[in-house]
């Protein structure tokens, strides 16, 4: 008689928090781009189902490689309408040996932690070796993270933050030890890495605002209605995304520049492999369009999985 299954584990909110630091984040994720570009993993295009104005239940599967993890992430999307959205779910992993359910983990930490380690991943790649400075336009869950994974990839000294809410970023400004700025232009001005991760639907950077040789991760768009950047921006780029396919499917900013496709200059993943060439230039303006993976999600999670593992 077979032996029985052991049942998941689950790592719930903050048990993620307490063990994927953004250090131990920002290798697994890596590894999981180049993955990712060079084949090992299968991932399927995300599919949506509309639940109403600003709501959307995603479905975002894959498998790391043939014979190990595969699983998916599913995700409630929900805008509050007024410019800010909240991710809720779970990331669920599978033995690639017996098929067996192995791990279930909290969807909205996981998502936190791993996009924010991706833009440090494309930050360390692509932005001047010596940037100090960062603009971070956004004020949620992303921009906390994204100050602190990037401060493991680049000497920052110079941190602003803009927001809708001006006095809601001077708070987050006096919180962290930033300065706030009342306009896009001001917190742009000369800042050699800049975040866009708002819930934005229209562009709310311009090209025109952005100085040569910086580096810009656009994170917080994620569908085909929403775009962060406008195409000035996109087209005076190298634009570097983190997967081609979904980029040309679900990427606002690159499908309403109308540029073509071989304006995508590479995968992430192609550039951390050294398969293509990243900043190609010291004034070249480098632009990483991330939309998130499933093979981020289980990367990590599986990570998650087998520290548990180690501590039982």
């Amino acid at each position: 008689m077979a032996a029985q299954a052991a049942d998941p584990i689950v790592i719930d909110a903050a048990g993620v928090r307490d063990r994927l630091t953004y250090a131990a984040a920002i290798p697994v994720v890596r590894e999981a781009m180049i993955a990712l570009s060079d084949g090992r993993v299968r991932q399927h295009l995300r599919s949506f189902i509309g639940l109403g104005e600003g709501r959307t239940f995603a479905i975002m599967p894959a498998a790391l490689s043939a014979d190990g993890v595969f699983g998916a992430k599913l995700v409630s999307v929900f805008h509050d309408g007024k410019g800010r959205k909240a991710h809720e779910g779970l990331v669920v992993i599978f033995d690639g040996a017996t098929g067996a359910p192995v791990c279930l983990a909290d969807a909205a930490e996981v998502t936190a932690i791993r996009t924010a380690a991706a833009s440090a991943v494309a930050t360390e790649a692509l932005a001047a070796p010596g940037a100090r400075s960062l603009a971070i336009l956004g004020l949620g869950k992303q921009a906390l993270a994204h100050l602190e994974a990037l401060r493991l990839v680049r000497p920052l000294e110079d941190i602003r933050v803009w927001g809708r809410d001006f006095g809601r970023a001077q708070v987050f400004a006096e919180h962290h030890g930033l300065r706030a700025c009342e306009t896009v232009a001001e917190a742009v001005d000369g800042a050699e890495i800049i975040c866009t991760v708002t819930g934005a639907v229209d562009p709310i950077l311009e090209g025109r605002l952005v100085s040569p040789g910086a580096h810009v991760n656009a994170v917080g768009s994620s569908g085909p209605g929403q775009a962060e950047i406008d195409t000035d921006l996109v087209s005076r780029s190298r634009f570097i995304v983190d997967h081609r396919e979904h980029v040309l499917a679900h990427g606002g900013e690159f499908l309403r520049s109308g540029l073509p496709t071989d304006h995508i200059a590479a995968e992430i993943g192609e550039v951390l492999a050294g398969a293509k060439p990243g900043r190609t230039a010291v004034d070249q303006i480098t632009v990483y369009k991330s939309l998130g993976h499933a093979a981020q999600d289980l990367a990590v999670t599986d990570w998650l999985h087998r520290q548990k593992d180690k501590r039982s």
